[in-house]
C-alpha cells in the first residue's frame, strides 16, 4: 500500500513527463482535493496510507490533467474574489486578471452607482463578486450562452447572491433600460491567436473575430443607449490592445479615457466614463 508521499511522487514524474506546467503542484491540488485536505495538510500526513478507494478517482483526474485538461474544469470549481464558483466547458475560467479588474472596480465605486450591467457574465464571476462585497447594488448579467447562463444562476444560488440574467447579444436583452455602472470581460483573442490555444475553454467566450477589437466596436456603439449620464465602464483587454481599444471610443460621448497594466506590466484594463452632458442625450 503506498503512502500519500510516493503517489505524490510517482504523479508529479507522470505530469512533468507529458509536459504539464507546475506538475507538482497540479499533483497536489488533486491528491488534497479528493481526500479533503488542503494542500498544506499533505505534508502532515506524508506517510498516510492510500487505499484503493481513494487512488481510483484521483488516476482518472490525474489521465485528465495529463492530457493538459486545466484543473478547474477538472476540480469542477474555482475560487475568485471571495467566492467559490462552479466551472465548466461552457465558461471560461475566471483569471486573476479578471480579480484585478473587480478590485479596481470596487475601489472607484463612489456611492452613485445604483445599477449595474454585467456583459459577456460567463460564470457570472464579476457579477456575483461584485453583488457579494456590495449587496445594495442591483447586478444584471447578460450573455449569449444558454449553458453559461445555467452555471452562473448556479453560482449566484451557491453564494447567496440575487441578480438578474438576461439570455441574448450584448444590450440587446436590457434595451429601454438604464446602468450607472457597466463591466464586460469581453471576447478579445483573434482567430489566429486562438488556434495556438488550448481546445478545452469555449471559443465563443475567447474569439472576437480577426482584429481582436470586433467586440470593442460593438461595444462602443451599443452602450450609449444604455448608459446614465456619467456612467463608469469597464473593461478586460488583451495584453498591447490599450490604443487599439481607445481607437474604437473616439467620439466626444466618452471622457476619462484610461488603459491600465495588469501586474505584470501589460495593457489589461480600459475605463472610461459617458459624459454627463452628451450631445445623444
Amino acid at each position: 500500500m503506498r503512502d500519500v508521499k510516493t503517489i505524490l511522487s510517482l504523479a508529479s514524474g507522470h505530469l512533468e513527463k507529458h509536459k504539464i506546467e507546475k506538475p507538482r503542484l497540479m499533483a497536489e491540488s488533486l491528491l488534497a482535493h479528493f481526500l479533503g485536505f488542503k494542500r498544506i495538510d499533505l505534508y502532515i500526513h506524508f506517510d498516510r496510507p492510500l487505499v484503493e478507494e481513494e487512488l481510483e478517482p484521483f488516476r482518472t483526474a490525474l489521465k485528465r490533467a495529463a492530457s493538459g485538461e486545466p484543473l478547474e474544469y477538472i476540480l469542477g470549481e474555482v475560487e475568485f474574489y471571495h467566492t467559490t464558483l462552479k466551472v465548466t466547458p461552457d465558461v471560461l475560467i475566471p483569471r486573476q486578471e479578471t480579480e484585478i479588474l473587480l478590485d479596481l472596480v470596487c475601489k472607484r465605486l463612489d456611492g452613485t452607482e445604483k445599477r449595474v450591467l454585467d456583459l459577456c457574465t460567463g460564470s457570472g464571476c464579476l457579477a456575483i463578486g461584485l453583488k457579494k462585497a456590495h449587496p445594495e447594488l442591483e447586478v444584471v448579467g447578460v450573455d449569449l450562452s444558454t449553458e453559461a447562463l445555467a452555471i452562473a444562476e448556479h453560482n449566484a444560488l451557491k453564494n447567496g447572491v440575487e441578480i438578474q440574467w438576461k439570455h441574448g447579444d450584448l444590450t440587446q436583452p436590457v434595451q429601454g433600460q438604464k446602468f450607472d455602472l457597466v463591466l464586460c470581460n469581453p471576447p478579445y483573442v483573434t482567430e489566429e491567436e486562438f488556434a495556438s490555444m488550448g481546445d478545452y475553454e469555449p471559443k465563443m467566450a475567447l474569439v472576437s473575430g480577426s482584429s481582436g477589437y470586433e467586440f470593442f466596436e460593438r461595444l462602443g456603439e451599443a452602450l450609449p443607449a444604455v448608459l446614465n449620464p456619467g456612467a463608469k465602464v469597464f473593461f478586460e483587454i488583451g495584453s498591447g490592445q490599450g490604443e487599439g481599444v481607445k481607437k474604437r471610443f473616439f467620439q466626444d460621448i466618452w471622457e476619462n479615457l484610461r488603459v491600465e497594466p495588469d501586474w505584470a506590466g501589460h495593457d489589461r484594463f480600459f475605463y472610461l466614463n459617458f459624459k454627463l452632458f452628451s450631445s445623444i442625450m
